[in-house]
């Protein structure tokens, strides 16, 4: 509960970044990501679990493919946040567990039972919905959730702790972000440094409010039942709308609302076969 109330809070976080570019903020977030996490393995002396995942290349590869996905995850959603469009991203953390399904199809051969095809199909009429009302398709959105849906999928087959993988990611990708932040202080852009205490500090924040929510929710997610952790994740997503219309005053109304509902009526389907199934199989077992 802890990873989502920090996930759903964090557009509040990213509002006072608005000064600093989403190119910046992404590569802080991965550096300053970077940074903590490695300190954390070395406190705990766990250094050893990023040796060997990157000293295996098939594993390498794979956490920088993911360490991609993630890395256009953040900038697409601190895009969003930065142009005021808080209820497509939530919107995207919404349709992300129903992608995940259609992906476990698609990828991994999965089978679906009636009740999940039907939840995924009044999930498409809604953002078919939602893209005919619009004249556009909420590419925000679909960008979050299917780039978030791949990176799930690519570390599912990485047997890498998470908080290692985590690390192993950032530091793959820590020549770029470094590299760019360089060059932006070179060129006389950086927002680092240049603007006040309280920017910079809202930057190094960047490290821990990127790995701890992970942590938390690879801590917690091992400890619980799969089917709560899937009724859970939704905590985010709703924090976020409640910000962006409470908050932010984000228009909410008429097609926008008939498309959300068609996708939460769709998610209030899946997640009651998931909890229905859950049940069973504890009784069997």
């Amino acid at each position: 509960m802890g990873a989502f109330l920090i996930w759903g809070l964090l557009p509040l976080y990213l509002k006072a970044l608005l000064s600093v570019s989403v190119l910046q903020v992404t590569a802080h977030r991965l550096v300053w990501g970077c940074v903590f996490a490695l300190l954390w393995l070395a406190l705990r002396r766990e250094l050893s679990g990023v040796r060997r995942a990157l000293a295996d290349p098939g594993v390498r590869w794979r956490l920088f493919a993911s360490a991609a996905l993630i890395s256009a995850n953040w900038m697409t959603y601190i895009f969003g946040i930065a142009t005021n469009r808080v209820v497509e991203t939530s919107l995207g953390y919404f349709i992300n567990p129903l992608l995940n399904v259609v992906l476990g199809v698609v990828v991994l051969r999965e089978r679906l039972n009636a009740v999940q095809w039907t939840a995924v199909a009044i999930a498409a009429a809604g953002v078919s919905y939602l893209t005919w009302s619009a004249g556009r398709p909420p590419w925000i959105a679909l960008t979050l959730a299917l780039s978030f849906g791949l990176y799930g999928l690519v570390r599912k087959v990485i047997r890498v702790d998470a908080l290692a993988g985590f690390a192993s990611e950032t530091l793959l990708l820590l020549p770029i972000g470094a590299g760019y932040l360089v060059w932006c202080e070179i060129a006389g852009h950086a927002g680092f440094g240049h603007q006040s205490l309280a920017v910079d500090l809202l930057l190094v924040l960047a490290g821990p409010l990127t790995a701890i929510p992970l942590v938390l929710f690879a801590f917690g997610a091992r400890r619980i039942p799969y089917s709560t952790v899937g009724l859970l994740q939704y905590t985010a997503p709703t924090i976020q709308l409640l910000l962006a219309v409470l908050v932010f005053k984000e228009p909410f109304t008429g097609p926008r609302v008939v498309g959300f509902v068609l996708i939460w009526t769709a998610l209030a389907i899946y997640a009651a076969d998931g909890v229905w199934r859950g049940r069973k199989l504890a009784r069997l077992t």
